[in-house]
């Protein structure tokens, strides 16, 4: 069969579609583009957010007038939370979050007999083990996902995700070393090391295993590869955590600890775990065991009972803890969850003001952190032009082991790392150079 493959959401969607690519390719069928004819149309939904779920009720209703005739096949979380929703807009076969190859095998099964099929996965009310699916990268991409870790079991207050992705459950780490190897092999040059909730890596699996044994693992399997963190629950950072982690040379400084609140009454009705002194406290570790690490964050503004007292205090928190980039979002109330019964609502146009007044101070860090890179020499990995095709000539895109992006004019270097000269910062959030020497890194 012809399919295409939509995806919306998180790095541990855009693995799990990268894995049912390669599985479906390995069964002999033709990946096309998602605008072109197919048999078999697969969205790989999200639910993080309202905003998320209207993207994907959106996205199924283009597919039906798109392709009324052709199989539209609904998975991920938005399927997982709202089956009967998505069984309502058209969709012929609807799973959730687990169980991918019995989803593709009812792909398959429906293209072939055309007809309707509503089979919702019951990850939840069962403990699936970790679905070991193919490691890769999309079509095109430099850098390969390395799936390790499904489920949350932090049950934050705003969070539909524990509901939707179920328990923690692991990829041992044995398999993920061997998946790590196949994608040397296979030329990716960075593997992101990715899942709903690393921190909790190991803690389904016995024993005392950590994160941290899994990432010395994987960088000791590939050397010559840069590897890097998703998402980091705060509380993993630790003395421990950080003088194992700096003893690793292709473990990429960049980390990303969700702050999500820089005031802690805020931070308790979220149920989150820390508070800002212990956040501060990974900030301080990270900076005093790595040459200026990248430490990006989220942000909600707008959260349920948020006072404007309370706010001030996040938004003086941020300059403290001195962010190199931010995703800010508005509090998005989801049924089903704690938060969404809580008193104190707020507007959509406060949320969307103090998501602004956020945003300003993150463009005033992001802009000083890139400035202390100006005069050196940093080794970025290309990816695209600027303008998004991965080949030719131009001015290419690609990003240095903190995540940087950086901008240099060369030719066919899609896939390679080479050294560049830093010259300026362009537009506050990105570095722009020039290409030192003729030869690949």
């Amino acid at each position: 069969m012809r399919f295409a493959i939509y995806t919306l959401g998180c790095k541990v969607n855009q693995y799990e579609t990268q894995a049912m690519e390669t599985i479906l390719r390995q069964r002999g069928h033709t990946l096309t583009d998602f605008h072109a004819p197919a048999d078999a149309y697969i969205v790989n939904t999200c639910s993080v957010t309202a905003v998320s779920d209207k993207k994907c009720r959106n996205m199924l209703r283009r597919v039906k007038k798109m392709a009324p005739d052709s199989v539209l096949a609904v998975c991920g979380c938005y399927a997982q939370a709202r089956p009967e929703e998505v069984a309502a807009l058209g969709a012929d076969v609807v799973y959730g979050t687990g169980n991918r190859l019995a989803f593709l095998d009812a792909v398959e099964q429906a293209v072939e007999e055309r007809r309707q099929r509503l089979d919702v996965d019951d990850a939840l009310r069962r403990k699936n083990p970790f679905e070991v699916l193919p490691a890769g990268g999309l079509t095109g991409r430099t850098r390969a996902l390395l799936k390790v870790e499904d489920g949350c079991a932090n049950f934050c207050t705003y969070c539909i995700i524990p509901y939707t992705r179920g328990p923690v459950r692991s990829e041992p780490l044995e398999d993920a070393v061997e998946q790590a190897k196949g994608l040397a092999k296979a030329g990716y040059q960075e593997i992101v090391v990715t899942g709903i909730e690393i921190s909790s890596w190991g803690k389904d699996l016995g024993g005392d295993a950590a994160l941290i044994d899994l990432l010395e693992a994987v960088c000791h399997a590939v050397p010559d590869l840069r590897i890097r963190m998703g998402s980091l629950e705060p509380r993993t950072v630790t003395e421990d955590f950080c003088r194992r982690a700096a003893r690793l040379p292709n473990l990429c400084p960049h980390f990303h600890l969700s702050l999500q609140s820089g005031c802690d009454a805020t931070l308790k009705r979220m149920n989150r775990r820390y508070d800002t002194a212990r956040f501060l406290e990974s900030c301080r570790l990270l900076r005093q065991w790595f040459d200026r690490p990248a430490i990006t964050t989220d942000l909600i503004c707008g959260f349920a009972g948020e006072t404007e007292e309370e706010f001030a205090e996040t938004l003086a928190f941020l300059r403290r803890a001195r962010f190199s980039a931010m995703h800010i979002f508005p509090y998005s109330r989801r049924s089903g969850t704690v938060a969404d019964r809580l008193p104190g609502q707020l507007t959509a146009a406060v949320k969307e003001a103090r998501c602004h007044q956020a945003a300003a101070i993150a463009r005033e860090m992001q802009a000083a952190y890139l400035t202390q890179f100006v005069g050196e020499t940093l080794p970025v990995l290309f990816e695209e032009t600027a303008k998004g095709a991965p080949s030719g000539e131009g001015l290419w895109r690609g990003h240095a082991p903190n995540y940087v992006e950086v901008r240099a004019w060369g030719k066919d270097l899609h896939n390679v790392l080479r050294s560049v000269a830093v010259e300026r910062v362009a537009e506050g959030s990105r570095l722009e150079g020039r290409i030192i020497g003729e030869e690949p890194l």
